[in-house]
C-alpha cells in the first residue's frame, strides 16, 4: 500500500522506515504496534538521546530478507548495514526538524488523495477504501498520517539539498567530452605459459585457505528419501486398445474436422421452379450412380459459375461457413461420399467431401491409443490415488503402502532443500520433504500432485544436519582455489615486470589484440579491459602508455596508442548532464550524513 510513497524516496533506509508499521503487523502481530510507536524493547543504538530498539531493527532486517533482497545466510552482515541506515535516517530527520521544515495538513491530504492505493476504478479518492486499506495494515488515519509526515519531511530535506547544488557548464562540457572520447589500444592476456615454473601449493597453504574459507565448504542440511508414485501414464502403458475402437475414435474426430468440399448447385427462381431444380439434381445423382465424374457434372450443371470452373470445389470449410443445413450434410459425410439434395437460402445442392483437414489414421494411431488408454485407466487411477491417501496417512512407513498398492518403493540419494534431479526437482517436493511433519515428526507426506497424471508420497529415511566438510573430502577443490589465486598473483608480478620493460622501450614478443576507435560503450571487448584502457593517461605522440588489469583469473597487459575526441552526441550530452546532477545530489546528501555523524552523539550497543 505504501509502495508508491516509498518509491519516491532516494534512500533505501527511508523506503524501509515508512513501511515499518505494515511490516510489523505481518511479522510480529498487532501487539507489536505498541512497541513500534512506543519505542519498547532492548536498545541497540541511541541517536542524540533517542533510542533505536532491537524490535525496530529486527523488523527491518526481516523485511529485507522476506522481500528477497538478501539471502537469510547474510542476515548477520545485513543487520549492521540496516542499523547504519536507521541511524543515518534518524540524524537526517532530526536535522530537518531543527531546520523547521514544515508540512501542512493540506499538503498531507493532497498526497493521500493522489495515491492510487486509495482510489477507485475511476481514479477518484475513496474514503471507504482508504479506511479499509489502513485497517487491514494495522493503521489508524492518525498513525498513517504521522508516518507519512516523517517520510515526506525526509524527502523534502533531500530534495532541497539536491536542488541547492548545481553543475557548472564547464564541468558538464568536460564530462561530456570524457564520455564521448575514443581510444585505440592493444591488449594481451597472460596465462600459465607466461610463468617460468608451474604453481606449487604447500600443505600449509591448503590448510590456511581451508580454515579461512570454511563456509565455502559446507555440506547443506540433507535428507535421503523414500517415495512411491501413482502414474496414470504408466498404468495406461499396460493397456491394449482395440483396433476397432481406435478407428471409431478417428472417425468420431473426423466429424468435426475441417474438410474440403465440392458442390453442384441448382437455383430456382423466375426461370426455374423448385420442382425443376430438384429434377435437375436428381438427374445429376443418376449420372453419378452410373459412374460419371462429379467435377465434370459440376461444370455442366452447377449454377455457381465460380466453383463450377473448379469442378465444384469450395475449398476447406469449418462449421458455420454456409449455414446449418449445409453443415449438417457436409459434416456427416466421409471423404468421397456425396450427400442427398440439401436446401439452403441460395438454392439446392449436392455436396461431396473430397478430403479432411485431419492427419491420417496411421499418423494419429499412437496418440489415439495413448489417449484412449488414459481414459480407460482414469477410474482405476482415481481409486488408487484415494487408497494412497488413506493408507499413507495411517501407515508408519512406506514399505507397507507400496506392497498394498503394488507400487515400487523408490529411494533417493542425499538431497538438500535445493532439490535433486528428475522427480525430486518437481515443484513442491522438497518443501514437503523438509516440512515439520515429515522431517521433524517423521510422518509420511501428504499426497503431492506433480501433474495431471502423477501423485507422490514421500518419507524421510535419513537426515543429516549441515556441517563443514573435512579437508580430506574437499582437498581437490581447495587445491584448485589456492592454485588459481597463486597463479593470478604470479601473473600479476609478471605483468608488472613486463609493463616496466615495455615502458623502458623494450620490444616483447606478445600476441596483441588490436582495438581501434573504441568508445566506452564498446561491447566486443572485455569490460575490465575497456575500463582499464580508459583509465590510462593520454599517450604522447607516437608513444604508447602501458598498464595492466585483471579479469577474473586472467591478467591482461594493455597498450594505449591513441586518444581522440568523439563526435558530439545530444543523447550522450543529456545523459551526462543527468548523471552529473544525480552525482552532485548524492554527494550533497552523503556529505550532510557524514557531517551529522561527526557532530552528533551516536552510541551502539
Amino acid at each position: 500500500m505504501l509502495q508508491s510513497i516509498r518509491d519516491r524516496s532516494r534512500s533505501w533506509g527511508a523506503k524501509i522506515i515508512v513501511g515499518a508499521v505494515v511490516v510489523t503487523m505481518a511479522l510480529f502481530g498487532v501487539e507489536s504496534l505498541v512497541g513500534l510507536f512506543g519505542g519498547g524493547g532492548d536498545e541497540v543504538a541511541k541517536v542524540n538521546g533517542q533510542s533505536i530498539t532491537r524490535q525496530e531493527l529486527e523488523m527491518e532486517v526481516q523485511r529485507a530478507i522476506r522481500s528477497g533482497q538478501v539471502p537469510p545466510e547474510q542476515e548477520r552482515a545485513l543487520r549492521g548495514q540496516v542499523l547504519d541506515e536507521m541511524i543515518g535516517e534518524r540524524l537526517l530527520l532530526a536535522f530537518a526538524e531543527e531546520g523547521r521544515l514544515h508540512l501542512s495538513d493540506e499538503q498531507l491530504d493532497q498526497v493521500i488523495v493522489t495515491l492510487p492505493e486509495f482510489q477507485d476504478q475511476s481514479g477518484r479518492f475513496d474514503a471507504d477504501l482508504f479506511r479499509n486499506r489502513l485497517a487491514s495494515a494495522g493503521f489508524t488515519p492518525t498513525s498513517f498520517r504521522a508516518a507519512l509526515r516523517v517520510d515526506l519531511k525526509r524527502q523534502q530535506l533531500q530534495q532541497g539539498l539536491a536542488v541547492s547544488d548545481f553543475v557548472l557548464d564547464s564541468e558538464r562540457e568536460t564530462l561530456s567530452a570524457l564520455q564521448s572520447q575514443v581510444r585505440s589500444f592493444r591488449y594481451h592476456a597472460l596465462d600459465a605459459d607466461a610463468l617460468d615454473e608451474p604453481v606449487e601449493v604447500s600443505e600449509e597453504e591448503l590448510l590456511a585457505y581451508y580454515e579461512e574459507h570454511r563456509d565455502n565448504y559446507q555440506r547443506p542440511e540433507q535428507v535421503r528419501l523414500e517415495y512411491v508414485i501413482v502414474d496414470r501414464q504408466e498404468m495406461a502403458g499396460q493397456v491394449e486398445v482395440d483396433e476397432e475402437a481406435l478407428r471409431q475414435e478417428w472417425q468420431n474426430r473426423g466429424r468435426d474436422a475441417d474438410r474440403r468440399v465440392s458442390h453442384i448447385m441448382a437455383t430456382h427462381n423466375g426461370e426455374r421452379t423448385r420442382e425443376e431444380a430438384v429434377e435437375r439434381l436428381e438427374a445429376v445423382r443418376q449420372r453419378l450412380a452410373e459412374g460419371d465424374d462429379f467435377e465434370a457434372l459440376a461444370l455442366e450443371y452447377s449454377d455457381d459459375p465460380a466453383s463450377a470452373e473448379q469442378g465444384g470445389d469450395l475449398g476447406v470449410i469449418s462449421r458455420g461457413f454456409f449455414g446449418d443445413a449445409f453443415d449438417d450434410a457436409a459434416f456427416a459425410l466421409a471423404p468421397g461420399q456425396v450427400s442427398g439434395i440439401v436446401e439452403t437460402s441460395s438454392g439446392l445442392h449436392l455436396i461431396k467431401v473430397t478430403g479432411l483437414d485431419q492427419p491420417s489414421f496411421e499418423e494419429m494411431r499412437d496418440d489415439l491409443a495413448r489417449e484412449l488408454a488414459l481414459d480407460q485407466v482414469t477410474g482405476d487411477f482415481n481409486r488408487r490415488v484415494q487408497s494412497l491417501i488413506d493408507e499413507s496417512f495411517a501407515a508408519d512407513d512406506l514399505d507397507s503402502v507400496a506392497d498394498g498398492l503394488g507400487l515400487e518403493l523408490h529411494e533417493s540419494d542425499w538431497v538438500s532443500r535445493e532439490g535433486g534431479e528428475g522427480i525430486l526437482s518437481e515443484p513442491g517436493v522438497m518443501s514437503e520433504a523438509f516440512s515439520e511433519d515429515v522431517l521433524v515428526e517423521g510422518f509420511n507426506s501428504e499426497v503431492i500432485e506433480l501433474d495431471d497424471d502423477r501423485r507422490m508420497v514421500l518419507r524421510v529415511a535419513e537426515h543429516r544436519e549441515a556441517t563443514v566438510l573435512p579437508l580430506e573430502e574437499v582437498r581437490e577443490r581447495v587445491a584448485a582455489s589456492v592454485t588459481r589465486i597463486k597463479q593470478r598473483e604470479m601473473l600479476l608480478d609478471v605483468a608488472r615486470q613486463q609493463v616496466e620493460r615495455l615502458r623502458a622501450g623494450e620490444e616483447l614478443d606478445l600476441d596483441w589484440q588490436q582495438v581501434e576507435g573504441a568508445t566506452r560503450q564498446r561491447d566486443n571487448v572485455p569490460r575490465s579491459v575497456l575500463q582499464a584502457a580508459f583509465r590510462l593517461p593520454h599517450p604522447e605522440t607516437g608513444e604508447a602508455v602501458f598498464g595492466h588489469t585483471s579479469d577474473g583469473e586472467r591478467v591482461i597487459l594493455i597498450a594505449l596508442d591513441d586518444v581522440t575526441a568523439g563526435e558530439p552526441d545530444e543523447q550522450i550530452d543529456a545523459f551526462v548532464a543527468r548523471m552529473a546532477e544525480q552525482l552532485r545530489a548524492q554527494a550533497a546528501v552523503q556529505g550532510l550524513r557524514s557531517h551529522l555523524r561527526e557532530t552528533s552523539e551516536v552510541t551502539r550497543r
